[in-house]
């Protein structure tokens, strides 16, 4: 078993409002990727209803950030779609358990793909995962959002938990900000999923990131 010490420093895995304009979120995109360190960009729209956004958004979405993401060598990851990965070139896809399963997920993406899988707060679902050969899994919502609709609250002590016991890496995801942060970096979390807790900042999403990047990296 490792501690948190002997593993690599948590990074900064952001996710896209629910709702933007691609063409005028890039400037704000490039600011808080140019901030400091982020290992990857989720592509996340939805409609006002909570669905996924249609092909055609998503679409003219990746097209326009995830070169923006590219250059600065972080990783674009879809949401939901699978299809839409592999059609635009992403790195990977990120599924729910209430998304596409994860074996179908995997064949469409293709074996060299990222795919992620939302666990909540089940060891069960985590181990399956796993076992099934998911790149990472995502443990939450660990705090309220307003980004989703949570259907389960996580404790830190899950993410200590994975993370002696298993390689593989774990996210901790849900209303996360640079306040309450801390102690699921110390809990051993790999990657910290953000969206309003950067997007929102009150000093801006630029700031946020140089913040993350400092509790992570003290």
């Amino acid at each position: 078993m490792s501690t948190k010490d002997e593993r690599i420093p948590t990074r900064l895995y952001l996710i896209t409002p629910p709702r933007l304009d691609p063409a005028g979120f890039a400037d704000t995109l490039k600011a808080a990727l140019d901030a400091g360190d982020v290992a990857s960009l989720q592509l996340r729209l939805k409609t006002e209803a909570g669905d996924t956004a249609p092909a055609d958004e998503l679409r003219r979405a990746a097209e326009i950030l995830m070169p923006l993401a590219h250059a600065r060598n972080v990783a674009f990851i879809v949401n939901d779609s699978p299809e839409i990965a592999r059609e635009m070139g992403a790195d990977g896809v990120h599924i729910g358990q209430d998304d596409t399963p994860y074996k179908e997920a995997r064949k469409i993406v293709g074996p060299d793909a990222v795919v992620g899988v939302t666990c909540h707060n089940s060891r069960h679902l985590a181990m399956e995962a796993g076992e099934a050969g998911a790149d990472y899994v995502a443990f939450g919502a660990f705090h309220p959002t307003d980004t989703k609709v949570t259907h389960s609250r996580a404790e830190p002590e899950i993410l200590t938990w994975w993370s002696e016991l298993f390689e593989l890496p774990c996210v901790a995801i849900g209303g996360i900000t640079v306040e309450n942060a801390p102690p699921l970096i110390e809990a051993g979390a790999d990657f910290l999923a953000v969206s309003a807790g950067v997007w929102a900042h009150e000093k801006g999403p630029a700031e946020a990131v140089r913040l993350f990047n400092l509790l992570m990296n003290p």
